[in-house]
């Protein structure tokens, strides 16, 4: 897991750090620190997150393992086979 804000003080310094570990596949989930939420990087619910709250993942199990469940927008399936297995 990795916060948005360790990546840089600025906006500019956080963008280019994020676009790298995106490019070498470090990062392909996106989540809610407050939430506890994951979901894909273009998924809409996400996009008006706060940078304070805005995690990073490497893949599923990671997100999973920290204890985030997964976004019932764009990811669907998983979504609701999280929600019944919580049932």
């Amino acid at each position: 897991m990795i916060l948005h804000t360790a990546l840089g003080n600025t906006p500019t310094t956080r963008s280019r750090h994020f676009r790298y570990l995106f490019r070498c596949g470090a990062i392909t989930l996106a989540g809610n620190r407050k939430l506890k939420i994951y979901g894909t990087l273009r998924c809409r619910s996400g996009r008006n997150m706060l940078v304070q709250n805005r995690v990073f993942f490497a893949d599923e199990a990671d997100a999973l393992a920290k204890g985030y469940r997964p976004c019932g927008h764009c990811l669907k399936a998983a979504y609701q086979a999280w929600k019944n297995k919580t049932r």
